[in-house]
């Protein structure tokens, strides 16, 4: 694969078959930022487990405390009283099976978030098919499943973030911005790994951190040695 001027320029500014400390690491990334635009950074951690299994899943959410640097529009669905209090907590989109023939009929997607009551489930599940693909059903473990719908509003807004394991074991996170610095990135990024790390399956054997690799919207990977989040992962179940 061939790529651009500024992408060879970035890939010199650092050893990529060297694994790196985590903050030296960020701090190169956010050197490899040349877009015009704020680039996201974004975080890649393969995993000692076999997501084909049921008892080797690793998912959740985690609120990074310096947020992801992006605008979340929230859509929750409820009732009665919890409409107030969604709207309250800065909600942008709130109904119920109105929202759900917007989604059906108009193909309507302009939200990055949904959050339902659990009484919610039964009209929500009707757009699994939608939802699902895009990784927007909403989800229990993730916390987007509540009677409390306020907290998970605010939660969302302030840079709560999901995340699952692909079929190839790997965990994709957005961990920021580039404008960020390297200190908030390495914050975010020291609290998405402490998060994937509690959530090791008592069924997962071996080495649980395989690989760390982060990497800008347009930039190449840097690799970070993931010996350090080894040594604090839980002690195996034999």
């Amino acid at each position: 694969m061939k790529h651009g001027k500024k992408y060879q320029d970035s890939s010199k500014l650092f050893d990529s078959a060297k694994l790196y400390d985590t903050a030296e690491a960020i701090d190169l990334c956010t050197k490899t930022a040349k877009a015009k635009f704020d680039e996201t950074v974004e975080a890649h951690i393969r995993l000692g487990v076999d997501s084909r299994h049921a008892d080797q899943q690793v998912r959740g959410a985690v609120v990074l405390p310096n947020g992801t640097g992006k605008t979340v529009r929230t859509l929750v669905f409820c009732k009665g009283e919890n409409v107030d209090k969604a709207l309250a907590a800065g909600a942008d989109y709130v109904g119920a099976e109105d929202m759900m023939q917007k989604i059906q009929n108009e193909n309507w997607m302009d939200f990055d978030v949904v959050i339902a009551t659990p009484d919610m489930m039964g009209i929500v599940g009707r757009l699994g098919k939608v939802l699902g693909p895009r990784g927007l059903m909403p989800n229990p473990k993730a916390g987007t499943v509540t009677p409390d719908v306020a907290r998970a509003v605010t939660e969302a807004k302030a840079g709560k973030i999901e995340y699952r394991l692909d079929k190839t074991n790997i965990i994709h996170c957005p961990i920021g911005k580039a404008s960020f610095g390297a200190e908030k990135l390495q914050e975010n990024f020291e609290t998405l790994m402490t998060a994937i790390v509690r959530a090791k399956p008592a069924a997962a054997k071996g080495q649980y951190i395989r690989s760390c690799v982060i990497a800008t919207t347009m930039g190449p990977g840097i690799k970070i040695n993931p010996g350090r989040y080894a040594a604090v992962a839980p002690a195996e179940n034999n």
